[in-house]
């Protein structure tokens, strides 16, 4: 089966939730309302259901596993209860050709709600990297970690909610400045503080971790751990990124560390041009090892 990991589609119910709302995040008719961007014009064709499967089926997939979009920063509400209901019940009502990552509310810690999702279908959890940037986050976060341990379901870490960008800064400036740092700092507190606390957790970083995983080498000279092995349950997905990004990263990580993850409806799958091989692995069968774990270890 051909899984792309990484995808937004927002079901009516969380539409209509987002409408609902006074204060941002919210929806004006297709006017997003954010804390930290000026209002953004959404295409109503980016969450439709059945444009959405033609795309699955032009792209040559078999299932989109579908996360929320944690820039809009639901998770650190303190009356996140109602978006997430929305979300949960709007994913769950979708067609076979999608699959949901869960999502957790920060403020408040709810382990019983993420088992809830999981029983009603969610693959695993997906959380904002801002939430697990230090000690003090995986801490916080531990029991949805737990969790997911204990049941052997992964984890999904996602650009979170950012400063407002400089004055006149252009529209790419947020996936290009504050996600990747969030994703490169989210990367390296895994290696500091989050393996040895959850050492079974299989961990997915979108957009390849923010490139975080080449700085191996300037690791090293900087006093980290000089004998490293990889890290097996560590996975990137390639959301936005090219050949030369993936390309590099397989030189680093492997190619069975790499998982597609398009980001779509803010970026497509791109034809990496490195043979069938690698489509497979990247595809088929690294997404099967990330959401089900390595054969004989469940």
């Amino acid at each position: 089966m051909r899984i792309d990991v990484h995808q937004h589609l927002w079901p009516p119910s969380l539409i209509d939730a987002l409408r609902a709302r006074v204060e941002p995040p919210r929806l004006d008719g297709w006017t997003l309302h954010t804390g930290s961007a000026p209002p953004f014009e959404v295409d109503p064709a980016d969450h439709d259901v059945d444009a959405r499967i033609a795309l699955i089926e032009a792209d040559g997939l078999d299932r989109a596993l579908i996360s929320l979009s944690s820039p809009l920063g639901i998770e650190w509400l303190p009356d996140a209860e109602a978006l997430l209901d929305a979300y949960h019940a709007g994913v769950a009502a979708l067609p076979d050709r999608f699959g949901a990552w869960a999502a957790a509310g920060l403020v408040s810690i709810d382990p019983a709600a993420l088992e809830k999702a999981l029983d009603a279908g969610c693959i695993g959890l997906q959380l904002p990297a801002n939430a697990l940037l230090d000690p003090a986050g995986y801490a916080h976060c531990a029991p949805l970690l737990e969790v997911l341990e204990r049941r052997g379901a992964p984890l999904l870490v996602h650009p979170g909610p950012h400063p407002a960008p400089p004055a006149g800064a252009p529209a790419w400036w947020p996936a290009l400045s504050p996600y990747i740092h969030q994703m490169h700092d989210a990367w390296h507190a895994l290696v500091a503080f989050g393996r040895a606390a959850h050492p079974t957790l299989r961990i997915c970083f979108a957009l390849l971790a923010g490139l975080g995983p080449l700085h191996g080498e300037r690791l090293v000279a900087r006093g980290g751990p000089t004998r490293r092995q990889i890290d097996r349950n560590a996975f990137v997905d390639t959301s936005s990124y090219g050949p030369r990004a993936v390309d590099a990263i397989v030189r680093v990580l492997g190619v069975d560390l790499v998982v597609l993850g398009s980001d779509r409806p803010y970026a497509t799958v791109p034809d990496f041009g490195f043979g069938d091989a690698f489509d497979h692995a990247m595809a088929v069968s690294n997404p099967a090892r990330l959401i089900h774990g390595e054969v004989g270890t469940q």
